[in-house]
């Protein structure tokens, strides 16, 4: 505030006044929105942005899922008890087999108890059924981690050409050139990283459960084989037993 005419200042006040800064308005804080690194860039990527958030939530549901899945099927494990089942089959108790088989959570005794209860029809095609539908279920969602594969880095090759067919699309304007191409390109090279991290971490578990299910096929086709041969050595041991007992039989008979 000025002073009054009249009135008298002194020299110090005056080296104050001049010395001392204008007030200057407070910046802005930025909104949490604006301020967020995840979602500008997603911003930046384009329309492309919203197919690729798509793809990552199914791939990273699906992954979830499988982890999951694949923790409880260890748990299930039952070693001990497919051995008591071999040694019951051994001792030529199949009806005790099939009692220790029967309400497993175990893929390989399930497996078994459907071979040992359907033997008389088809003991190989009880097995193999079997064997398909615990492989079937142990690969769900594969065919879907391999689309992803395939697709988020397509989706970002789609968001490059759209970023770039942006980015020429302004170069007639000398005013917005530089800072439409600059966003284009931004648009580009964000939709294709996104594309390609999608890929990658689809990737690394998509091999793994691969192999894992792999795995799985050659534990269910031992137990089977094994199965297979020691019922076929007990029908051969019990028709051998039926044949001798005819030939003594017949030789009483003939005497």
């Amino acid at each position: 505030m000025p002073p009054p005419p009249g009135a008298a200042t002194s020299p110090a006040a005056t080296v104050t006044a001049t010395l001392s800064p204008a007030p200057t308005e407070a910046p802005a804080k930025p909104s949490g929105l604006s301020s967020n690194f995840l979602i500008d860039n997603f911003r930046k990527g384009g329309p492309i942005m919203w197919p690729i958030l798509i793809v990552s939530i199914i791939g990273l549901t699906v992954v979830i899922e499988r982890i999951f899945w694949w923790g409880g099927r260890w748990f299930r494990r039952d070693p001990k008890r497919i051995e008591k089942v071999f040694t019951a089959i051994e001792n030529g108790d199949v009806a005790e087999a099939s009692r220790l088989s029967r309400g497993s959570r175990d893929p390989v005794l399930r497996m078994m108890w459907n071979g040992l209860n359907h033997q008389h029809a088809s003991l190989q095609g009880a097995l193999q059924v079997a064997a398909g539908i615990e492989i079937k279920r142990a690969g769900r969602f594969l065919v879907v981690m391999d689309t992803l594969v395939t697709l988020a880095p397509l989706l970002g090759l789609l968001g490059t050409i759209t970023g770039l067919i942006r980015s020429f699309s302004f170069l007639g304007n000398e005013e917005l050139a530089v800072q439409a191409v600059t966003g284009g390109i931004a648009e580009a090279l964000i939709a294709t990283a996104c594309g390609l991290g999608i890929a990658i971490f689809s990737l690394v578990p998509f091999n793994f459960f691969t192999s894992i299910v792999s795995n799985l096929e050659f534990e269910l086709q031992t137990p089977a084989t094994n199965l297979e041969v020691m019922l076929e050595a007990q029908g051969a041991a019990r028709e051998m037993e039926i044949a001798g007992t005819h030939q003594a039989t017949g030789k009483g008979s003939s005497i």
